[in-house]
């Protein structure tokens, strides 16, 4: 099935929560108002349709393959790539010093969604890139900018994070790669990396791997910890290319999902040690890396959505043309298309109602890191700092464990057929399976939810958001509708079941850790859950006033089913947070009650 991309709804989220025109007001952006975000997004929606979809299957079919040290991606991949570039795509949203574009996230995270959506597999490359140029942004020096940004922006080359090892996993204290100081300044990088995207490839002439290693005599633990880039081939002063570093690909993954991208297993320093160059100071590291870490979070929350849209589609398709058994209501009185009966339904409104609230979540953090980064009122930029710090868990945890849901249901929607390979609805569910695990697994997201985001400020920040939802439930009942009432209850059930799990959380998490993180996963959810229920609530608002004023040119089929949705998501998802709240608050120390031997 061909993907495609849902422009009407990314832009309305776009538009009418993340307030595009409001972005376009800071300085620097003042030409990426509506009409740019509309125009950026159809042309990125021809590119992923006609160019990255086809590749799609493809990819899972013929991987990518190691041979005598080199690896050669799926059929098809290096010519997508190099009109990627082309296309100007890696620099949408990096700043024009360097070659991009300089767009806000507002718009990058919608080409996110589609890019992923067209090939997840693919959209690992340009993620890394991304995070690679934050973290050189961020904390390179001038000499480094100067050598390795406008070839990362441009696409030329590509960027990888290398943060695990064999004995590490995500434990980086453990880390144990080495760089030795050298009289010239560099440092020569010695050790074995696994799981690094894209860490060896076809598409691109230079690869820029960002690696973490302890210097000679460093403290132990997450203190010790260096981060340094190491090229492919090292970099003359002229800016061409030279000799081989001294980092090779060993092996690459044979993987569940995700079979197109290569995932490596890098050795450093085996002929002598890997030329490095320090990123900012020594032991300062994890910090930097952490740069990037953010950076692909909220990336990898993107693929969340991106897979569960792509699954929708296909379950929508599918259960169109599929004919079997008679509608219960008799109203046809013969076998149907099973989109006619009730349980499908259900499904596909499910499937529809995460994907579309965690796309609106999305894009309103999206807006909120524009304003963090660029705004010019330091108030202004503090407060929409800690909102998306809180969000940046959410976008991550709660829509990759809901692209788990929406691909299953994807399956199950195709009955026995789902369960083929051929059909193509296994491929997303294998594809999203990996998303909850890299970049920091979901009970990952969730401690740094519990630990900085909440019991850090005492539950201030996430207070104040359950304050800005209790404003959107006083504009429910005012609106007054059979709809508006009904989501404005489910709304407020959640929201008071939020804020409970808020305060057992700040209240707890010193005399009773174990309860508290125990818990840490289910307080994620629910977050999750009332956040993107929030946002579809905001939509309904603004459909039924679309659609009240007869505003010039609105699509009313559109809208109206804009609000079913977002009833939906009232009734059948956010009715979930009481309970969550009750497993948390009530529930927390049944967790640990068991003794370890009884496992």
């Amino acid at each position: 099935m061909s993907y495609k991309a849902p422009l009407k709804d990314m832009l309305f989220d776009i538009k009418h929560l993340a307030n595009i025109d409001q972005v376009a007001q800071i300085p620097g952006f003042e030409d990426a108002g509506f009409e740019t975000a509309q125009a950026v997004l159809e042309e990125c929606a021809r590119f992923n349709e006609g160019v990255l979809s086809p590749l799609n299957w493809e990819g899972d079919k013929n991987p990518s393959s190691l041979k005598d040290g080199v690896v050669t991606t799926t059929p098809g991949f290096k010519e997508a790539f190099r009109q990627y570039v082309e296309g100007g795509w890696q620099g949408l949203q990096h700043p024009t010093d360097f070659g991009g574009q300089g767009l806000p996230k507002t718009i990058g995270a919608a080409c996110g969604e589609m890019l992923n959506s067209a090939n997840m597999s693919f959209a690992l490359c340009p993620l890394l890139s991304d995070g690679a140029i934050e973290a050189l942004l961020t904390a390179g020096s001038d000499d480094l900018k100067a050598v390795y940004l406008e070839k990362l922006v441009s696409g030329q080359w590509t960027g990888t994070m290398n943060l695990t090892e064999p004995q590490a996993g995500s434990d980086l204290a453990m880390v144990r790669s080495r760089a030795e100081p050298q009289p010239d300044g560099t440092y020569k990088v010695f050790g074995t990396k696994i799981f690094i995207t894209y860490g060896e490839h076809d598409m691109a002439e230079n690869i820029v791997h960002l690696v973490l290693a302890r210097v000679s005599g460093a403290p132990e633990g997450v203190k010790g910890i260096s981060l340094f880039v190491v090229p492919k081939f090292m970099v003359n002063q002229d800016g061409s290319l030279g000799a081989r570093n001294d980092v090779h690909c060993v092996s690459i993954e044979h993987k569940l999902g995700i079979k197109a991208s290569p995932t490596a297993v890098l050795q450093y320093g085996d002929h002598g040690g890997a030329v490095g160059y320090i990123v900012g100071e020594e032991n300062r590291g994890l910090e930097y890396m952490f740069i990037m870490m953010n950076a692909a979070r909220f990336a990898v929350g993107m693929q969340g959505v991106a897979i569960a849209e792509r699954a929708y589609q296909k379950a929508v398709t599918f259960a169109k043309d599929r004919v079997q058994s008679r509608p219960v209501d008799g109203s046809i009185q013969a076998s149907a298309p099973i989109i006619h009966h009730p349980d499908v339904k259900r499904m596909l409104m499910t499937m529809r109602a995460y994907t579309e609230g965690c796309r609106a979540m999305a894009s309103v953090a999206a807006a909120a890191y524009d304003a963090t980064h660029h705004h010019p009122d330091a108030d202004v930029r503090q407060q929409n700092q800690a909102f998306y710090e809180f969000m940046v868990p959410l976008v991550k945890g709660y829509s990759t464990e809901m692209s788990q849901e929406v691909t299953s249901l994807g399956v199950q929607v195709h009955g026995g057929m789902g369960f083929i390979e051929e059909t193509g609805a296994a491929q997303y569910y294998r594809d999203a399976r990996i998303l909850t695990i890299y970049e920091g697994t979901t009970a990952i997201q969730a401690n740094d939810l519990v630990g900085r985001k909440t019991a850090r400020d005492g539950g201030q920040t996430a207070k104040a958001i359950a304050q800005q939802i209790e404003a959107t439930e006083t504009r429910l009942l005012k609106q007054g509708s059979a709809d508006a009432l009904a989501v404005a209850k489910r709304l407020k059930a959640a929201r008071l079941a939020f804020v409970d799990v808020v305060e057992f959380v700040a209240g707890n998490v010193k005399a009773r850790p174990n309860a508290v993180f125990a818990g840490s996963v289910p307080y994620l959810m629910l977050a999750g859950n009332l956040v993107a229920g929030w946002q579809m609530a905001r939509s309904l608002l603004v459909a039924q006033e679309q659609l009240e004023k007869s505003v010039m040119g609105v699509d009313a089929a559109f809208m109206q089913a804009k609000i079913t949705t977002a009833r939906f998501y009232a009734d059948h998802l956010l009715t979930k947070a009481p309970g969550m709240r009750d497993s948390i608050v009530e529930g927390a120390d049944c967790v640990t009650a068991l003794a370890l031997e009884a496992f």
